[in-house]
């Protein structure tokens, strides 16, 4: 029987006056189903897959949103905040490394423009501690980001690399010494955006879910229709063996991710949005003798010269980005809506990679152009190796911009609200709006105020060591090496 399949058994439902439906068991689906079942909230989750969380390669949490440049700089402060209180709630998932901006100079960008938002980032940062000493999750306010001119790095460039980086110079000193200094503009940065682990966040997810009675989790499950009734909707779903059911639920929440279109049409909702197929590339650098940062090479979206990645796990396995449509972006890979659907049409050949047929030439080939288009910034990462299979998925983009970051959640029906995250650390965001919009209709009471951390008891009595250790058993499982799933940095 399946790892994952087997734990998802069913649960005995709570005698909570009211059952929220969740469609829908990635990061945003799960999450709002631990809000609401830690309420003691009679919660039913679908999810078509075989376990929680398995979407697209979440890998960084957007502390900040300082990969991207070209986003406001209100989407970055509200991608601050709510990564802080996601690591306060999934207290075991981060991989607590900073990251390192570059700007090559053939690119357009300057350095210099990047400080009055990470400036701003620093203050608010520094007011959210002063605020509650438990939003102190990224360092001291301080030390969120520190500049690096060219005679900083010559400087580190002589030392020998630290075993155990605890200073932002020691974990700068890996890149000081191999990187070719005459290829970027200065000043870098270094700033406290952190790691985030897709298993270590499944594992959460799927430990604190079973241990909540209010919780009834449907993998393998998929919904076939919805019918709006005066009291809710009428769910009907086909099981793991093909059994159908219906079942009432009090209030709905869309978090198809991707396929939340798809659910808006059997709701006859309609709804404009986007979705874009990625993929990240496993590496394995064995020649590698440090514990890197993260480093954002920044480039033009789309083009040859595009956004490089290099994310680090334990035992020289690298997760690479590339924002260029031989590597992480691909032709025809960002679609739209119409009128006729909500549900944007990915063409067949990204359909046949989302359900995991992915041919070895093209796994070899890109992850091998992943591999030069970081080579031309990193020495000696022409030795990197295929590490395993991309990590992939399909992602939601509500409305018509593809630049969008920072999103939470929609209402069309009363009893009806939809996930519209794009970012994993705003799935946090959407589980509040939707506790306070089923205590505006009167089907909770008003909820007390709680610190993050009273909100989530039974997340919190999970343990470091039975988090990894399951983290470990989904990735294997899953088919990648257990390192990814092994933290960093703590």
């Amino acid at each position: 029987m399946n790892l994952i399949e087997s734990k998802m058994t069913s649960l005995p439902l709570s005698d909570s006056p009211i059952t929220v439906g969740i469609i829908g068991g990635g990061i945003a689906g799960s999450t709002i189903a631990l809000r609401l079942a830690e309420q003691g909230i009679n919660v039913q989750l679908f999810e078509e897959g075989k376990s929680l969380v398995n979407g697209p390669p979440i890998c960084h949490l957007h502390a900040g949103g300082n990969l991207y440049r070209e986003i406001s700089d209100q989407q970055c402060l509200t991608l601050l905040t709510q990564s802080i209180d996601t690591l306060r709630v999934y207290q075991h998932t981060s991989n607590i490394r900073p990251t390192v901006i570059a700007i090559p100079c053939n690119d357009a960008g300057n350095p210099n423009d990047l400080l009055p938002r990470l400036e701003l980032l620093q203050r608010t940062y520094q007011a959210l501690v002063e605020h509650d000493l438990k939003n102190k999750v990224l360092g001291e306010p301080k030390d969120y980001f520190k500049l690096y001119q060219r005679s900083d790095l010559e400087r580190l460039a002589l030392q020998d690399n630290p075993s155990q980086p605890l200073t932002p110079d020691q974990w700068m000193i890996p890149v000081a010494k191999s990187i070719n200094l005459d290829q970027f503009k200065y000043p870098l940065v270094m700033v406290q955006e952190y790691g985030l682990s897709v298993f270590r966040i499944a594992a959460t997810l799927t430990l604190a879910l079973e241990k909540l009675t209010s919780c009834h989790v449907h993998t393998s499950t998929k919904v076939t229709s919805l019918a709006e009734k005066s009291t809710g909707w009428q769910v009907s779903y086909q099981d793991a063996t093909n059994q159908r059911h219906q079942i009432h639920v009090d209030y709905l929440v869309n978090a198809g991710g991707y396929r939340t279109g798809t659910i808006d049409d059997f709701a006859h909702i309609p709804r404009q949005r986007m979705v874009e197929f990625k993929a990240a590339y496993v590496t394995h650098w064995s020649q590698c003798d440090a514990q890197w940062p993260e480093v954002i090479f920044h480039g033009e979206r789309g083009t040859p010269n595009g956004m490089a990645q290099l994310t680090p796990y334990p035992d020289g396995f690298f997760q690479l980005h590339g924002m260029t449509q031989d590597i992480t972006l691909f032709k025809n890979g960002l679609v739209a809506s119409n009128a006729n659907s909500a549900q944007p049409q990915l063409d067949s050949s990204f359909k046949a990679k989302l359900q995991q047929h992915w041919s070895q030439q093209e796994i070899d080939q890109r992850t091998q152009r992943a591999i030069n288009h970081m080579a031309q910034f990193v020495n000696k990462f022409d030795q990197a190796t295929v590490g395993g299979k991309p990590l992939f998925g399909a992602q939601q983009i509500p409305g018509n911009d593809p630049t969008l970051r920072a999103a939470d959640v929609s209402y069309s029906h009363q009893r009806y609200a939809r996930s519209e995250i794009v970012k994993a650390s705003s799935a946090l965001s959407v589980a509040d709006a939707i506790i306070e919009q089923l205590a505006t209709l009167d089907l909770i009471p008003t909820p007390v105020p709680q610190t993050r951390e009273n909100e989530f008891p039974v997340a919190h009595q999970l343990s470091q060591h039975d988090i990894v250790s399951y983290a470990e058993k989904i990735a294997e499982e899953r088919g990648f090496p257990i390192s990814l799933a092994r933290p960093i940095g703590h």
